[in-house]
Parts: structure tokens; C-alpha cells; sequence
């Protein structure tokens, strides 16, 4: 039974630091504004891949947001939030495994004006225009499933300024995130520091940016390059191109090619061309569609191996607080369909969540999510959600 006592007290320090910090702050200069909210959800799970097994689960993400009015030119303000989750996962076999953890999920502070922004400490940093399957997830794992849209932040400083046509810039350096994220397939090499950077531009009816991210990754550990022993530092580069487009229907395409320094190089590659609409059929029927393909290769535009994917997702709203989602994906390697369906009601601070799904027995979407073997098999999930 496993309830990450060291991320408890590192947490507790890190709170106390800020809000001694907060509390010093000389009130009479500023314009205050302190909110405490949260965020409590429960669930259970029953799903059928080779044998019956069974799932309670608790989740509890409560936070404090300020906010301060610097002679009505700047703004700081700063959250703090921490994810606490346990479950109970019920085995066909009569055993039981218990699970829980605490942990931080937001530390930030941000310095902004009109058009720019500064922001440091545990955050969220994703962009990109793909909704579903996004080779632009370098630094979250935001599952389109889950209606919490639950993910681990960053360590890091981002700074974003705003140009009056719309344009806009990201800088960014993460230090301190050692664990995989995104689409990572091998660590960050301790104590070394990444870089990367964002510009977006409007152009026609929409807009289109370019990003790029460098950093040094262990592949020590990895299982990618098994047969290959790498005891160093590995340069790795990533160059990120993406667009989206307001037409007679929405279109968009993402994409991104990561360079990593190994024997002979390895090259992989990430493509989404996606499309939306909205029909005019009772309260609105938006159908939305997303192709995705990844492959890796020793060279970046020659032919390597790798998977694709088409998505399809469905939106009904039958009412203010009921609405419908569905979402196929059709893996085309291995002739695999996942199917997932979403009944939720939505009222002032509760909502209820009812999901169907009904996926190949080995679940192969979402590499390094926790909970994406929940999905395997065949199964039902109900969740309620307290938001205060």
C-alpha cells in the first residue's frame, strides 16, 4: 500500500514557502483578490479483458488562486493545487491492490500585462491544433476521454508576449522533469536543462506556428534501443509545424519530426490532418475526424515502421446539462477498433459521467498513461464529480 509519503512533505514545504511568501506581500500596494476552490471525484469501474476485474477510485485536486492589481498596469498573481487520487482495483483472482498518492500538481506564479506574460513553476505548457491524437504532446498527456482532462505539469519558466495582429511568441526553458512525458519514450538526463520556443502567425482564416524544443535524454533505462547501450547524454531535437483554418468546415494539421544523436541517428516522425463541422440537426451534431501516423527510421524522409490511426468523435447536446460524446479509433495496423462512449450531466457543481467502452484486450493509444489499461477489454465506468 503505496501513498507517496516524500512527494507529501516536499509539497507541504513547497505551500509553506508561498504562502508566507503571499502573507508578507505589503497589502497596501496592491489590489488582492484570494480564491480557494476544488475538485473532488469518485468512480467505479468494471471491465472484462480475459477476466472479470473491478475498480473503486477517489481523486481530490484542491487549490488557492491570488491574484494581485499592480497600479492597474501589471498583474501578478500565482495557483497552488495538489492531486491526491487512491484506488482499489479488485482482481478476478479475489485480490485486492490498493494504490494512492500525493503529490503537486500546480506551483506557478506569473507576471503579466497587456501583451505579455511570465510565468514560473509547476504548470501546464501545451498548444497545437489536433484535438485527439496530438504529435505536438510534448509536455502534457491530456487524454480526450477523460472528462477531468487530468495531466502532470512541468517544472519550468515560460514567457509569451502578444503582438496587436494577433501573432504571438513562446519562450521556454524546464529544468527538473526527469520522468517521461508526452510521447517520450526515454527520461530527461538529470540536472539538465531544456529549451524550446513557439511562433504563431495568423495568416488567410486562420493561423499557423512553428515550434521547436531541445533537450538531453537517458537512454539508459529506455526500452525503445534495447539491443544498444548508451551511458551518456543524448542530444535530442524536436521541430514542430502546425495550422488550423476556419473554412466552409474546420480543417488543421500537426506535425513534428524529433532528431535524437544515437548510432546511425534515429529520425521519428509525427503527422495529424484533421477536419470538423457542425450540422444543423436538432441542438447540433459536431462530427469531428482525425488521421494519425507515426513512424521511426535512421534517416527523416525515407519509409520506417511504424502505426496510424483514424478518429472519430461525436458531440450531441440534448439539453443545457445533457450531452452525448462518442469516440472511435481504428488502428490500421493491427485491424484494432476502440470504441468509447460519454453520457454526462452537467448542473451547477456536480457532474455525472456514465462511459461505455469496448477496446482489443491490449490497450495501444496513449503510451505512458497510468490508467489507459483501465480501457482494456470491455467494460462500464460511472463518475461523479464536486466542483466547489
Amino acid at each position: 500500500m503505496k501513498f507517496g509519503q516524500r512527494t507529501y512533505h516536499i509539497f507541504n514545504f513547497q505551500i509553506l514557502f508561498i504562502l508566507t511568501l503571499l502573507i508578507s506581500l505589503p497589502l497596501n500596494s496592491y489590489s488582492q483578490d484570494i480564491e480557494l476552490n476544488g475538485m473532488l471525484a469518485g468512480w467505479g469501474t468494471a471491465s472484462y479483458s480475459n477476466k472479470l476485474n473491478g475498480m473503486l477510485g477517489l481523486r481530490y485536486v484542491p487549490g488557492i488562486t491570488t491574484a494581485y492589481s499592480i497600479k492597474d498596469q501589471f498583474t501578478l498573481d500565482c495557483e497552488i493545487s495538489f492531486n491526491a487520487r487512491t484506488t482499489s482495483i479488485f482482481w478476478s483472482d479475489d485480490s485486492i491492490d490498493f494504490d494512492g498518492q500525493i503529490k503537486p500538481y500546480r506551483i506557478w506564479f506569473r507576471f503579466s500585462g497587456d501583451q505579455f506574460e511570465l510565468r514560473a513553476g509547476l504548470q501546464k505548457i501545451n498548444f497545437g491544433s489536433a484535438a485527439m491524437l496530438r504529435p505536438l504532446m510534448w509536455f502534457d498527456r491530456i487524454d480526450p476521454r477523460d472528462p477531468l482532462q487530468i495531466t502532470d505539469g512541468v517544472y519550468g519558466l515560460l514567457g509569451r508576449y502578444y503582438f496587436l495582429n494577433n501573432a504571438n511568441i513562446w519562450i521556454w526553458t524546464l529544468f527538473g522533469n526527469q520522468d517521461t512525458k508526452g510521447w517520450e519514450f526515454a527520461e530527461t538526463w538529470k540536472n539538465k536543462p531544456e529549451l524550446g520556443g513557439r511562433i504563431q502567425v495568423p495568416i488567410l482564416t486562420g493561423e499557423v506556428a512553428g515550434t521547436y524544443h531541445f533537450r538531453q535524454a537517458d537512454f539508459r533505462e529506455s526500452t525503445m534501443y534495447d539491443t544498444i547501450s548508451y551511458p551518456g547524454a543524448i542530444n535530442e531535437n524536436r521541430f514542430g509545424l502546425d495550422g488550423k483554418f476556419d473554412m466552409l468546415i474546420g480543417l488543421w494539421f500537426e506535425g513534428a519530426i524529433i532528431r535524437q544523436d544515437l548510432e546511425n541517428n534515429s529520425y521519428q516522425r509525427y503527422l495529424n490532418l484533421g477536419a470538423d463541422y457542425t450540422f444543423n440537426l436538432g441542438n447540433g451534431l459536431n462530427i469531428m475526424t482525425e488521421y494519425f501516423t507515426f513512424s521511426s527510421a535512421d534517416k527523416a524522409f525515407i519509409q520506417g515502421e511504424g502505426v496510424s490511426f483514424t478518429a472519430l468523435s461525436l458531440n450531441y447536446s440534448f439539453s443545457i446539462i445533457n450531452s452525448l460524446n462518442a469516440i472511435v479509433f481504428y488502428d490500421w495496423e493491427n485491424d484494432d477498433l476502440y470504441n468509447f462512449i460519454n453520457w454526462s450531466w452537467q448542473f451547477d457543481k456536480w457532474s455525472f459521467y456514465l462511459l461505455g467502452f469496448w477496446n482489443p484486450d491490449r490497450f495501444q493509444v496513449y503510451p505512458g498513461m497510468e490508467e489507459a489499461n483501465l480501457f482494456a477489454g470491455k467494460g462500464i465506468q460511472f463518475m461523479a464529480v464536486f466542483n466547489h
